[in-house]
């Protein structure tokens, strides 16, 4: 059983969160574009007024401008200097795609490690399976979320993995406010 859902997006688009379940939390990424500070300055107050967690990617200082929950940190960002943020509830998220990364991600300070990509992925053929993934997570002692190629077909291998979370965009957004979060949150 895992006690939490993340959502990428990389554009605000505030009828397709207000749809989703309240308790699945967002993380905004987008490497492409100049950043828009009054887009993300509403997506966090429209997020904070629904109670939900909101977290944005490699970029430190809008997330403690802003006041985001947190920063998340993708597997190629090797920089260390996140350890020693001193804001109350700030909470730093990383991926990591094998035991080096994950080490990486211990010594950034993460709270939670997303271990990617579980199952097969379209942008990635290559993925760690159940059993994998549940060698790798023995290297840490941080919460584990898992990340990548996650559908209605092989969500219930998710409980073989024991993780604290699940990771997405295809699927949530696919099935968007009908995806029955409640025998999954704890």
């Amino acid at each position: 059983m895992y006690n939490s859902i993340y959502y990428y997006i990389n554009k605000f688009n505030r009828d397709e969160i207000s749809k989703l379940n309240r308790f699945i939390s967002i993380i905004f990424r987008d490497y492409s574009n100049k950043l828009n500070e009054k887009e993300l300055k509403t997506m966090v107050r429209f997020c904070k007024k629904q109670r939900r967690k909101v977290y944005i990617s490699n970029n430190l200082k809008f997330a403690l401008k802003f006041n985001f929950d947190g920063i998340y940190i993708p597997s190629f960002n090797k920089y260390l200097k996140y350890r020693n943020i001193y804001k109350k509830k700030f909470e730093i998220i990383g991926s990591a795609h094998n035991t080096i990364e994950i080490k990486n991600k211990e010594a950034q300070g993460c709270a939670k490690i997303f271990l990617c990509p579980i199952f097969k992925t379209k942008k990635n053929k290559s993925f760690l399976g159940v059993t994998k993934f549940n060698l790798i997570k023995l290297n840490t002692k941080k919460e584990v979320i898992s990340l990548g190629g996650i559908n209605e077909n092989n969500i219930k291998k998710i409980n073989l993995c024991s993780v604290k979370g699940v990771a997405g965009v295809s699927w949530i957004k696919k099935n968007g406010p009908s995806i029955n979060t409640g025998p999954f949150l704890k």
